[in-house]
């Protein structure tokens, strides 16, 4: 049962309204994760701005997806863990890769780079060894992705938190995390 209020679009005012109006407009509806950070204007705000920003990044709208998937799974955040298996089929990712995702591995030499670096910025809480940035970077990765593989991570962890704080109701297909070892 959710321990906090995801707010009704249509019964709400002032930002959130101006929000949840330009979130509906793009979306066609307003997600509960959106609809619960909207209790605070800022919180709601700073989360579409990240994500937006993001959206621009030169790591791939797959490789954001399954990099999600897989913090959300890591931090048993049944929430993103959904809402990302359902956004990555929606966007083309097959059933096989978003269950290999769920554990941090791909098939694709890249995009296993870009996961099990992503894992190591978790794992470590941002403190990757030097031997890790190297490899990444072998892999054909830049700077630039590096900064943004943070950013994602960073960005996954807020919404599993949040999530998980708030038990948000699950408005996409329900899975379960994996739970590792």
């Amino acid at each position: 049962m959710a321990r906090l209020t995801a707010l009704d679009p249509d019964q709400t005012n002032g930002k959130s309204k101006e929000l949840f109006t330009a979130i509906k407009g793009k979306m066609g509806m307003v997600p509960n994760m959106m609809r619960t950070m909207g209790n605070s204007p800022a919180v709601l705000n700073g989360y579409l701005g990240l994500s937006t920003a993001l959206n621009s990044s030169s790591l791939t709208p797959k490789t954001r997806e399954l990099i999600s998937l897989m913090v959300a799974n890591q931090n048993g955040c049944d929430y993103c863990n959904s809402a990302h298996s359902f956004i990555g089929g929606k966007i083309g990712i097959d059933a096989d890769a978003l269950a290999q995702a769920r554990i941090g591995v791909s098939s694709d030499e890249k995009t296993n780079a870009a996961l099990e670096f992503a894992k190591e910025v978790l794992d470590t809480k941002g403190n990757v060894s030097d031997d890790a940035i190297a490899k990444f970077k072998s892999a054909g990765y830049e700077e630039e992705q590096i900064a943004e593989i943070v950013a994602a991570v960073s960005l996954s962890i807020f919404t599993n938190y949040f999530n998980n704080t708030a038990k948000t109701d699950i408005d996409f297909p329900k899975l379960a995390p994996i739970h590792q070892n």
